[in-house]
């Protein structure tokens, strides 16, 4: 049933953009190391052209994606439908880390609403795109409304309470690697 694809086309495009939650997937290089997998949601994901896509990277309590992308890059993105139509597909990739000020940010960031807890861009060169069946993930009713936490409390903590936040928590992964 799995199926490479070429690139991402219109048709997987808007597959990818109906998902209401994703998947990443990153580990450091060290094997000792944590491989990490990050829940994704919201109107933060963006297909950037055919190989290529990105999304707006919130403030949270860690910072393995971006600490493992600096590190060495390696990502797959996995989107899965949890509907009628079982569907898993993975973007195998190079990821980058951008933070405010560089043009690649300014993109992500202009093609979805604002948000305060905006931390970093990730952008990834799609090097691999593939589906599988998803016959083993179960269906269930997703709720779309969002949950608005992540807006509230960056906007409590005001940018300074941010920016101390992310000193304590996102200076380094849980591994020891480099952070924000």
């Amino acid at each position: 049933m799995g199926k490479l694809f070429e690139a991402i086309d219109e048709k997987l495009q808007r597959w990818i953009e109906d998902q209401p939650m994703w998947f990443t997937a990153t580990a450091p290089l060290s094997a000792e190391g944590r491989v990490n997998v990050s829940p994704r949601g919201g109107d933060s994901f963006s297909v950037l052209g055919p190989h290529r896509v990105g999304w707006v990277d919130f403030t949270g309590s860690g910072v393995e994606t971006i600490a493992h992308l600096r590190e060495n890059g390696r990502i797959c993105v996995m989107f899965t439908s949890f509907d009628h139509r079982p569907r898993i597909v993975r973007l195998h990739g190079t990821g980058q880390v951008h933070l405010p000020g560089t043009a690649a940010f300014e993109e992500v960031v202009g093609l979805h609403p604002s948000n305060p807890s905006t931390r970093a861009v990730i952008t990834v060169d799609v090097h691999r795109v593939s589906d599988s069946c998803g016959w083993g993930v179960p269906v269930m009713d997703v709720r779309t409304d969002e949950r608005d936490l992540i807006r509230r409390n960056a906007e409590k903590k005001g940018p300074d309470g941010m920016e101390a936040y992310r000193v304590r928590k996102n200076t380094r992964s849980v591994d020891g690697l480099p952070g924000l």
